[in-house]
């Protein structure tokens, strides 16, 4: 499907979510809704759970196609977050009547949890600046996804028309997990090293990195 065939689908199938309920909706209806023989409908997508995974695909690739503005990490962060939200939009009402839900896998995995949620936040650090790759970037990843999903329930509720409570809640999260990088204390016990031994001066300091803004191993910090 084109993009615009894309959004006319997804746009289908969250009013549907939102009028009839995801758990009880039939792959039939959503065929009907967008136009699909079930047959293409198979071919396509092959069931519900694929359909949330390739709007996830859908909604990454508005969020990543345009650079992100200048500035520190968190402004990086904050504006493709928000960019997010702006392309979720949309999908609203459909979207909160899936979480209700559950998605068909419980809360977590319709909000915060799931490969699926990592891999667009790890897209997002990368559009960022900031790595993604290795032990450190997987707990960036996972520092991330707990600030976006935080300030998504948030964003369901939000009715303002500048998404100010989204903004500010976002802006709150963002710093939280920069507070909680900074304040990290730098452990320079060697790996392996007898209890209190303190390692040398050429050895890397490696705090561990629990939140988007962590410094990798040996390297500098990406806090702005």
């Amino acid at each position: 499907m084109m993009t615009d065939q894309r959004a006319e689908f997804f746009e289908a199938v969250m009013e549907l979510a939102a009028t009839a309920g995801w758990r009880r909706l039939n792959l039939s209806e959503i065929a009907d809704a967008a136009g699909l023989s079930l047959a293409d409908l198979q071919k396509i997508y092959g069931g519900k759970a694929r359909i949330l995974g390739a709007f996830a695909d859908f909604v990454d690739e508005q969020v990543l196609v345009h650079p992100a503005d200048d500035g520190s990490a968190r402004d990086r962060l904050f504006d493709i977050l928000m960019r997010r939200f702006d392309a979720l939009g949309p999908y609203k009402e459909g979207l909160g009547a899936i979480l209700r839900e559950g998605g068909g896998g419980g809360v977590c995995a319709a909000v915060c949890g799931g490969q699926r949620l990592l891999r667009s936040m790890a897209w997002t650090l990368e559009a960022a600046g900031i790595g993604s790759a290795g032990i450190v970037g997987a707990l960036r990843t996972k520092g991330l996804a707990l600030v976006y999903a935080g300030t998504f329930l948030t964003w369901l509720r939000d009715d303002t028309e500048d998404m100010s409570r989204t903004m500010a809640t976002l802006d709150r999260n963002l710093a939280q997990a920069e507070r909680l990088a900074n304040g990290l204390p730098n452990w320079r016990r060697r790996r392996g090293a007898p209890e209190g031994e303190e390692a040398s001066t050429d050895d890397p300091v490696t705090p561990p990195p629990t939140s988007p803004f962590a410094a990798p191993p040996g390297g500098a910090s990406t806090t702005p």
